[in-house]
């Protein structure tokens, strides 16, 4: 039997499901082919085991949902590209690539953070295909109209989004604009207090619930504001959202990094963003060197937990910052020591990104007698004209820790302008007032377009 000839990626279609076309990568080093798939269960039919799953066959487009379901052929223990082994399950199903229809084996997984919405492995490809990596597309092609008209019966019509604000104070200025922004373009917006909602974590029916047993589901997407003392549990219910086929604003593995500033640091040090000479260590035997590594005092000491402005300190002689290190050191504290900019004069740059776009930037300046800009300590802001290096760095800084809606803090020196921290959930009333933009409807707009929503 001749081969046919195939690229590195090819169109296939599974009418079985009802999926006209679906972009795959080919992959030989894959025993197993995979598909993305969403809200996975399992149940009984027949006194067999079936299982129920949710496709998003397009990538970076949730609009186009289709409801799959299939005879449970296997659970298999399967190792990701990243190392991690996983029990997936496994169907069998009818696949057409090109003028071929056979039969494969296809493990349930969410490829959300994948490329490509199928992997075609090598079971597929035996004795019938020959890999061309050089060539993409041998066999069918379609271009976004040919798309557009496949799925046109998947297109429904929507008065607006179902959005949650996984938050903890619905009073709060940022809390509220954005509750309203949502309910401006015409979205179900929800606000629910993220220590008052609970998960069931369960292979077949995973749920989310909220305080008195009430199930939530079927959210399209979910903007996560949560404080810094719910983080842990926070970024557990991202996850949660996520699994269950909502779209976060930002992810709990996004979160995670920029709560924790020793990561967040080494990660911007790494990838050769300029920041602050910044030291951590130990032991108090260290903290002589430790000091004297960060260009002495004055300098800076801060909590690796700390938020607007709490828990940073500054030390202007050598001897106080050995007594405030060593005496946070006593108490198990983790804290990092930076040098102090003293050129900046108390001022700071606060940029909003979302999606790789810098949307607003203000000046933010210290209270008189006060070393840090920040408004929640007394600080004032004003709008500001950023350069073209310091967008790029706040732009970078945000792509680092694959944040689509940071706030960036900028500090000028005479080195050039250095990244202080990046804010994974930033405050909008600051920013709103000093540049009179209107930042909650921008973050909203950031959600229709990842969702591909038009109004």
């Amino acid at each position: 039997m001749k081969k046919t000839i195939i690229g590195s990626e090819e169109w296939c279609s599974f009418e079985h499901f009802g999926i006209p076309a679906i972009k795959a990568r080919v992959d030989s080093g894959a025993k197993t082919s995979s598909i993305q798939a969403n809200n996975i269960k399992v149940f009984q039919k027949d006194s067999d085991s079936w299982v129920s799953f949710q496709v998003n066959p397009l990538q970076d487009n949730r609009s186009i949902t289709i409801l799959c379901e299939s005879k449970l052929h296997d659970t298999r223990m399967i190792k990701s590209s990243s190392g991690i082994s996983e029990v997936r399950y496994v169907i069998k199903a009818p696949v057409r690539i090109g003028h071929q229809t056979f039969d494969i084996e296809l493990t349930l997984a969410n490829r959300d953070t994948m490329e490509f919405r199928m992997l075609l492995g090598r079971e597929a490809l035996n004795s019938r295909f020959v890999v061309d990596p050089s060539e993409t597309f041998q066999l069918d092609q379609y271009d976004e109209n040919q798309l557009s008209e496949l799925y046109a019966a998947f297109k429904t019509e929507k008065n607006g989004l179902k959005i949650a604000l996984l938050a903890s104070n619905p009073e709060l200025y940022s809390n509220k604009r954005i509750i309203e922004a949502g309910e401006a373009r015409g979205h179900h917006m929800v606000f629910l207090n993220a220590e008052q909602v609970y998960m069931k974590l369960d292979a077949a029916d995973p749920q989310i619930r909220y305080r008195g047993g009430n199930i939530i589901s079927e959210f399209d997407a979910v903007i996560p504001r949560i404080k810094p003392s719910v983080t842990f549990y926070g970024c557990a219910l991202i996850r949660q959202f996520d699994s269950m086929g909502a779209y976060c604003l930002n992810s709990a593995e996004a979160i995670g990094s920029s709560r924790d500033k020793l990561l967040a640091t080494q990660l911007f040090a790494k990838h050769d963003i300029n920041i602050p000479t910044t030291g951590f260590a130990k032991s108090p035997l260290d903290t002589k060197d430790l000091i004297k590594m960060v260009n002495g005092a004055p300098l800076i000491i801060k909590l690796l937990e700390s938020t607007q402005g709490k828990g940073v300190v500054l030390a202007e002689t050598n001897k106080a910052a050995e007594s405030v290190i060593n005496a946070f050191k006593s108490i198990k504290t983790n804290i990092l020591v930076q040098e102090f900019i003293k050129e900046a004069n108390g001022q700071d740059i606060r940029c909003f990104v979302v999606q790789n776009k810098v949307v607003a930037s203000m000046q933010r300046q210290a209270e008189k007698g006060e070393f840090r800009a920040n408004i929640h300590q007394g600080g004032s802001a004003s709008k500001v004209k950023i350069t073209a290096e310091e967008r790029k760095l706040a732009i970078k800084a945000a792509k680092i820790l694959n944040l689509p809606v940071a706030g960036v803090d900028i500090i000028r020196s005479n080195k050039g302008p250095l990244l202080l921290e990046v804010n994974s959930s930033p405050g909008l009333e600051g920013i709103e007032a000093a540049t009179g933009l209107d930042i909650a409807n921008i973050m909203i707009e950031a959600v229709e377009k990842k969702l591909k929503f038009k109004r």
